[in-house]
């Protein structure tokens, strides 16, 4: 099997470099020409069906993604050539290839109302310009009939790249006191956890008899068990933190509402996503997210 990464150097595109080897060839590109005159850039068109058409992938891995939820208020053109247009364009190469098209989305397609984890059949309907760029890119693949699995996670981390979980260690080893949002519920979800499940599903797909395979194809949620909001995540980390030995100076962590922190961007307050179908069509177990939260910060201190 030879599989197309793109994306290599982002938080889950990194971890993926690591998952995907075991399954065959992998070629893992990122925007950059590498020394065999190959470039991994999903916005330059010409420079994607250079790529597919050398290397001829049995499957493409797409960890590529405009991510700066705030700024795509504004940006909005670059975050939908990122997330949408190029996407598009991915999948209709993809699909003269006949390769198999793995990608990420996120639980912002939702509108992030109520208690209960989306599912993959419950509606639609982006809160922010992120979450609709994200959505357009969903409906081009839906659109182009190309064979493709869509992992839709949420609140990523990994011990390479910004998130949350660095953020909170810098902060309290500078402040005494901290601010967090506890009307927000989610999963940390780790970038070694997605691109594991990613190596999986590729896997079992690949062995699946012919007549079996269009029943694995569609959109999936990939999450951590269990859930939390930012505030028990921070509470988590800074429990951990210390019982590695890390020194913070945080004194108060107090819980705050979505309302008392204002950003560009309208953020869902539920973020929780049932992964039951992913679990069962492709016998997958998810752990509860405390453990991957743990061994990162192990890593990172």
């Amino acid at each position: 099997m030879k599989i197309l990464l793109l994306g290599k150097n982002g938080q889950v595109g990194w971890e993926l470099q690591r998952a995907l080897q075991p399954l065959g060839e992998v070629v893992a590109l990122d925007r950059h020409v590498n020394s065999g005159g190959l470039c991994g850039d999903i916005g330059d068109f010409n420079a994607i069906t250079h790529v597919i058409g050398q290397v001829k992938p049995d499957v493409v891995v797409n960890a590529t993604a405009y991510t700066a939820v705030d700024k795509a208020e504004s940006e909005i053109e670059q975050a939908n050539h990122t997330n949408h247009l190029a996407v598009k364009y991915l999948a209709e190469q993809c699909k003269k290839q006949n390769a198999l098209l793995i990608h990420y989305s996120t639980d912002y397609v939702f509108n992030g109302d109520g208690d209960t984890a989306w599912t993959e059949q419950d509606a639609t309907s982006p809160v922010n310009m992120y979450g609709q760029t994200k959505r357009n890119g969903e409906i081009a693949l839906e659109t182009s009939k190309v064979d493709f699995i869509n992992l839709r996670t949420c609140w990523v981390y990994g011990t390479h790249g910004n998130n949350f979980i660095k953020t909170m260690l810098k902060l309290a080893q500078m402040k005494d006191e901290l601010n967090i949002i506890n009307d927000q519920m989610g999963a940390p979800t780790g970038a070694a956890l997605i691109a594991d499940v990613t190596a999986q599903v590729i896997r079992f797909y690949d062995l699946a008899q012919d007549k079996d395979k269009t029943a694995l194809l569609g959109h999936y949620h990939l999450a951590a068990a269990g859930e939390c909001s930012w505030f028990d995540y921070a509470q988590f980390i800074f429990s951990t933190a210390k019982a590695y030995g890390q020194n913070l100076t945080i004194k108060t962590v107090s819980p705050i509402q979505t309302t008392a922190y204002p950003t560009q961007a309208k953020r869902p307050l539920n973020s929780r996503l049932n992964t039951a179908k992913l679990q069962h069509n492709f016998k997958i177990h998810l752990p509860n997210w405390k453990q991957g939260v743990e061994q990162v910060l192990g890593e990172i201190i």
